[in-house]
């Protein structure tokens, strides 16, 4: 064992659990690359000025949760804890939004890191699928994400999962709604810093999880009452293009999410069986924060899926993954004149597409069949001087036990029909 360990609160993805990961990732994106999306990286860290005023200087992301660091030149920069923030800020920066071809519709794979208290499910280091539409204020675009998300989940046999719906308002309607809801916060029982949050972000106190703070929300007013006509209207068409979709969500007026850029339209995807942390992902629209971080007004929404989380809720739920095979062909070399030519007949393999192996390390017939056994290949090949002198392998199904004599210049032509 060495020395050294992961940091707390992270993990490291080995095989075979790693499969898992990779199809999530593959499943979430598939749906985005066939919608338009374009691929889209960005550093693990940026100025913390962008998360600041991106995420918002109120959040516990930001105050409590960022991990910072100051460069030997003297510049402040974080590990990125969300997505979206880092994707606006290369999009403005690439001009993206001045091609003329609106909206800019992105999609990304990464690690994020937060500081928080490590427990199953919400971990210091973790990994997203995201997607984001910017520079287009349309309530079909904010369908077309959460419809695309559900499409993703239901293609990797998730079931058991829920979608979230509520609208934050806008510009006109949010402000009124603020300032009804600070003057009923400030007469409750609240503690110091929730009281700070009240005059930064009163929002943010309705997602307090505390039973307690709850129990003293009920008469809360509610943001609904408070929209304008526009938010009423632009709501009401999101949820009839998911109902039309064939979309199953619930209305909840308490959503409102951790990050303070979301406007209108808020999501969340939550699953039952992941106990606390029962969010596997969610978004919304952000129709300020291009202007936010120094950019111009460009109206826009998007979405990151744990792919933790997922692969917990499909533990929960019980679905395997249909998962590629490994290895489908293992090689068994007996002597250095078959290394030689079994080496030979697995390159073979590989440039024709099949997934092949070969036991390395000069070792015997039983530990080299030991190790095709774990391999979980459906076909073993062996050679040794006799079969060679006789111009051929001996080619066994693993699954049927069947062993054949196949010429050796044949068996790349006869296992690569075999295997389909």
């Amino acid at each position: 064992m060495s020395t050294f360990q992961a940091p707390k609160g992270t993990y490291d993805l080995i095989p075979p659990d790693s499969a898992k990961f990779l199809a999530v990732r593959e499943a979430i994106s598939a749906p985005l690359r066939d919608s338009g999306y374009g691929y889209i990286e960005t550093p693990g860290f940026e100025n913390v000025e962008l998360f600041a005023r991106g995420v918002g200087e109120s959040t516990d992301i930001v105050t409590k949760e960022m991990y910072t660091l100051t460069t030997k030149g003297g510049d402040q920069l974080a590990l990125r804890p969300e997505g979206t923030a880092s994707v606006l800020r290369a999009a403005l920066e690439a001009n993206l939004h001045k091609a003329g071809n609106l909206p800019v519709k992105l999609w990304y794979s990464g690690s994020y890191y937060r500081y928080e208290r490590p427990q199953k499910g919400r971990y210091r280091h973790f990994s997203q699928v995201g997607a984001e539409a910017i520079g287009t204020e349309d309530p079909v675009l904010d369908a077309e994400l959460i419809i695309l998300a559900d499409q993703a989940y239901r293609s990797l046999g998730l079931r058991q999962f829920r979608i979230l719906l509520n609208s934050l308002g806008d510009k006109e309607c949010r402000p009124v709604y603020r300032d009804a809801l600070q003057t009923f916060l400030r007469d409750l029982d609240l503690d110091e810093e929730t009281r700070r949050r009240i005059e930064i972000n009163p929002l943010r106190v309705l997602d307090d999880k505390r039973a307690d703070v709850q129990k003293q929300l009920t008469d809360a007013p509610r943001l609904r009452d408070y929209l304008c006509d526009a938010c009423k209207a632009y709501h009401e068409e999101v949820r009839a293009l998911l109902t039309a979709a064939g979309v199953v969500y619930e209305d909840d007026e308490k959503l409102v999410r951790g990050l303070d850029y979301y406007t209108r339209t808020t999501f969340e995807f939550v699953h039952d069986g992941l106990g606390s942390q029962s969010a596997v992902g969610g978004g919304g629209r952000y129709d300020g924060l291009s202007e936010m971080i120094g950019g111009p007004a460009l109206p826009s929404v998007g979405w990151a899926l744990g792919v933790d989380r997922t692969v917990l809720a499909l533990e929960a739920e019980g679905v395997e993954l249909d998962l590629p095979v490994t290895t489908s062909v293992y090689a068994v070399p007996l002597g250095d004149e078959a290394r030689r030519a079994l080496f030979a007949v697995v390159t073979g393999l590989r440039r024709a597409g099949v997934a092949a192996d070969f036991a390395f390390g000069g070792r015997g017939l039983k530990g080299a069949m030991k190790s095709a056994n774990r391999s979980g290949a459906r076909y073993t090949l062996v050679a040794g001087e006799r079969d060679l002198a006789e111009g051929v392998v001996q080619l066994k199904d693993m699954e049927s036990g069947e062993q054949t004599a196949v010429a050796l210049a044949d068996v790349v032509a006869e296992l690569t029909t075999r295997l389909g």
